[in-house]
């Protein structure tokens, strides 16, 4: 609470958050994949994308939830038990984006070049080495409209019309709800098992 009070006082708008807890930071307990669409594509292609990881997941025996980033695209989110190091999930997630370009290559690139990406979707695996950052649930976002980062459910998320659907006023109503869209999260225990692995490879 400290440090979220200095930073507001330090006007600070967006908070960025490592995939690892102060306890055990050497050992990640999430992967995102992050969907970073070509600025020719809709909403609705983003979201198709996210579902189709979501099955691809599920497929390896691996539970996702999804998040609004407040900008452009969706943050797929993945909770691990924190047993594998960063270079272990790095790869891993390496692993998977270039899985999706190769089998959907319409869609989906795994190279961060502009160029390559056009009328695609980045499928951002960096998000997921050591030292590396992803916008934190909740967080506003510096763009016009004070959008913000918002967890959501699976059958919610069809019916969004962006990514930054939630203004800050939105977001604090959502938060006060009763409901958590990230129900069951925290209680995941999914490990990259030997299987996982090699099944993107």
């Amino acid at each position: 609470l400290a440090g979220l009070i200095a930073g507001v006082q330090m006007n600070v708008l967006e908070f960025h958050v490592w995939g690892s807890l102060r306890q055990q930071p050497k050992l990640p307990h999430r992967m995102i994949f992050d969907i970073d669409p070509d600025e020719g594509l809709g909403f609705n292609d983003v979201k198709q994308a996210a579902l189709d990881i979501r099955g691809v997941l599920e497929a390896l025996g691996l539970q996702s939830w999804p998040l609004l980033s407040g900008g452009k695209g969706v943050h797929v989110v993945v909770p691990l038990v924190p047993e594998a190091d960063w270079e272990e999930v790095k790869s891993f997630c390496q692993d998977f984006a270039e899985l999706l370009a190769r089998t959907d290559p319409a869609r989906f690139v795994a190279n961060m070049s502009k160029a390559r990406r056009k009328g695609r979707m980045f499928l951002d695996y960096l998000r997921n080495g050591q030292g590396a950052t992803a916008i934190c649930p909740w967080s506003t976002r510096a763009r016009s409209g004070a959008s913000c980062a918002v967890p959501v459910t699976w059958d919610e998320l069809p019916a969004f019309k962006s990514a930054s659907a939630f203004d800050v006023y939105a977001s604090a109503a959502r938060a006060r709800q009763s409901d958590d869209a990230w129900e069951g999260y925290f209680d995941v225990e999914q490990t990259l098992t030997e299987r996982i692995r090699k099944a993107v490879r």
